[in-house]
């Protein structure tokens, strides 16, 4: 408990440095999700990822252990997606969770049996995409 004033650190957190998971390729412009322990990879049908962002550069540690490379990730932002051709998001998934399909793809449920993990919050819909925040 404060009794009197604290400098406390911040920071921006719409760009941050995230470790790569051991073997994982990251292409800049990606989808980027956490994988269960918490390293960066691409996104991809699976049901333990959690959405980060998009991948500002390529970062390769297909040769390395976890946490060897780091990529920087926009997040705090809407980025267009392509809307899954199976699976399409609507209009009517506006304000909606959207699903992680691969590392360009998002889709309007984790179709499948429950096989995809949350991309975020769909904000729009148009002939380019699915906008997701």
């Amino acid at each position: 408990m404060l009794a009197a004033d604290r400098n406390t650190p911040s920071k921006d957190g719409k760009l941050i440095a995230v470790p790569v998971a051991a073997g994982a390729k990251i292409f800049a412009g990606a989808l980027v999700a956490a994988n269960a322990t918490g390293y960066a990879t691409r996104g991809a049908t699976a049901t333990t990822l959690t959405y980060l962002g998009r991948a500002e550069e390529f970062a390769d540690n297909t040769n390395g252990a976890d946490g060897d490379v780091q990529v920087m990730v926009r997040r705090a932002q809407a980025f267009l997606w392509k809307n899954s051709g199976t699976d399409p998001v609507t209009q009517a998934s506006l304000g909606k969770l959207a699903y992680i399909v691969d590392d360009e793809t998002v889709s309007k449920t984790n179709a499948g049996g429950n096989t995809q993990s949350a991309a975020g919050i769909v904000i729009g819909v148009d002939a380019s995409g699915v906008w997701i925040v």
